[in-house]
């Protein structure tokens, strides 16, 4: 009820005041609830009240120091930097402003910020300890960033992964440091924990071109590059001057594209076209692991169409070196062990195509390429006789009388010991692989890789008889002595065979 003129003029500085200091008391009130709901670590609540005491006080630093707090503890580092930031500009003296200013930027990955924000902690209180860890902190994040970009110029990418792993220990927060470490996964191959990392940044920020990229470059890597292109031009979106997610999108499309024209060559037959194709795409990128295994086993096969068995061996293998458990690498390469007859490594093969798929088909590849390895070790009846493993019975006694009269010993009388011995030997061995290739019985049981001693199948054999058998008819014959009979042989043998010392066959 004041009515005097005197007091309506100080009406109004008098409400103002009684205004500012309800106003005051309300916020305090506010920030008390907040601090309540802090300590029961309702940091939600917390961070409501504190936005009130704000709202009514918005130049108050400790305000925004609580909200910052608050915020740090809600794993929301950026907000709390803004709010850090704010309470130091409403008061350059607050020691705990530039103390939390300095931790989110160093949660954040922002090393030489944090530094700055610490020293100035320590101008204000040179004998805080907390600060001077959080200092050796800053130093260390610095140095692993320094190491980890010398270390990806390298190619070193798993001293990479380390030093990234190291400096996320005081940089939790860090989406720079945890996108180079899902980058260098996906380039070493380990593509889930890649997507895992990738995908926790977009899972907080959908919009993050870097994530986006390292999640296309683990399906471009993986040979999905369909999806991986989706990938790589929604970064482009997102980040339109992203120079690795462009150049990603560009190789991949290449990469697709010259794949696709090999394939389609080696569909119509034009196996010379489809081996130049794969060598193309081959050269696109060589990071593409799993593309790359795809690429040279492809061009394996076409190899082994044009009979290059070695070059497709070799394909396979360095496919087999991209890729470990590419299984198809492994069959292409034992087929072509087989083909070139090298049957111990096409057993190697095919037991580790078998321990990895126990199929009945790997099982029966596996078995025949064990045959296969036995036989070899045998005798190769054929190669003595000199015909192929189809040679019908005209074509095995032709091929005994020619190779019996050449290996001879009577043709060797006038040779070295060493070379009569030499050809004694042959000379048994032709008379043995005739014994069993001209027995149907006999010839069966070796073509199907058992060995005839252990079949109690008759094995004794006499070369010379067999011989005398051979050209002698029914009497028999023998080079023993100085018959007319024998002088016309060795006469025949000299006429059938050609001398050593000849240029014209007789």
């Amino acid at each position: 009820g004041l009515t005097s003129s005197k007091c309506d003029m100080h009406m109004p500085a008098a409400l103002l005041s009684f205004l500012f200091v309800s106003i005051r008391r309300e916020a305090e009130g506010f920030k008390e609830q907040g601090n309540v709901y802090y300590v029961k670590k309702d940091y939600a609540e917390a961070f409501n009240f504190y936005t009130k005491a704000i709202d009514l006080c918005p130049k108050n630093a400790s305000y925004y120091g609580n909200r910052a707090a608050t915020l740090m503890m809600l794993s929301r580092y950026r907000e709390a930097l803004e709010d850090s930031q704010q309470a130091v500009r409403l008061d350059d003296t607050f020691m705990k402003g530039h103390m939390r200013e300095g931790k989110c930027h160093l949660l954040l990955g922002n090393a030489m910020a944090a530094s700055r924000c610490f020293q100035k902690v320590l101008e204000l209180e040179p004998d805080n300890s907390q600060v001077q860890q959080e200092l050796k902190n800053a130093e260390s994040i610095l140095e692993f960033e320094r190491l980890a970009e010398i270390s990806f110029e390298k190619r070193d990418f798993r001293m990479v992964v380390f030093c990234m792993d190291r400096a996320l220990e005081p940089a939790s927060a860090c989406h720079r440091f945890k996108v180079l470490k899902a980058e260098c996964l996906a380039l070493l191959g380990r593509y889930p924990e890649a997507q895992s990392v990738a995908s926790d940044i977009l899972r907080m920020d959908s919009t993050n071109g870097d994530a986006l990229y390292v999640r296309g470059l683990c399906l471009y890597y993986e040979d999905c590059i369909d999806k991986a292109v989706q990938f790589f031009i929604q970064a482009l979106r997102m980040a339109p001057d992203h120079e690795k997610a462009r150049l990603a999108c560009r190789n991949a499309k290449a990469l697709k594209a010259k794949k696709e024209e090999g394939n389609k060559a080696f569909k119509e037959g034009s196996f010379e076209e489809a081996y130049v194709l794969y060598s193309e795409a081959l050269t696109i990128d060589p990071n593409n692991i799993k593309t790359n295994a795809k690429l040279y086993c492809n061009r394996a096969t076409v190899g082994s169409k044009l009979n290059k068995l070695e070059q497709a061996i070799e394909d396979c293998t360095k496919a087999i070196k991209l890729d470990e458990t590419y299984i198809k690498a492994y069959l292409r390469r034992a087929q072509c062990y087989m083909d070139t007859e090298q049957y111990e490594e096409a057993v190697r093969d095919y037991e580790k195509v078998y321990q990895t798929e126990k199929t009945k088909e790997h099982k029966n590849l596996l078995k025949n390429a064990q045959l296969e390895l036995k036989k070899s070790k045998r005798k190769d009846y054929y190669k003595v006789l000199g015909v192929d493993k189809n040679a019908t019975e005209d074509e095995i006694k032709k091929a005994y009388r020619k190779r019996a009269l050449m290996h001879h010993p009577d043709r060797h009388s006038g040779a070295s010991s060493e070379v009569q011995k030499e050809e004694e030997k042959k000379f048994k061995e032709v008379g043995e692989a005739f014994t069993v290739l001209s027995d149907p019985k006999k010839k069966s049981r070796y073509d199907s890789g058992h060995d005839l001693e252990d079949d109690d199948m008759n094995m004794d054999f006499d070369a010379n008889n067999i011989f005398k058998a051979f050209f002698g008819g029914p009497g028999g014959f023998s080079f023993e002595g100085n018959s007319c009979k024998a002088n016309l042989y060795l006469l025949l043998i000299h006429l059938l065979i050609p001398c050593s010392d000849c240029t014209v066959n007789h």
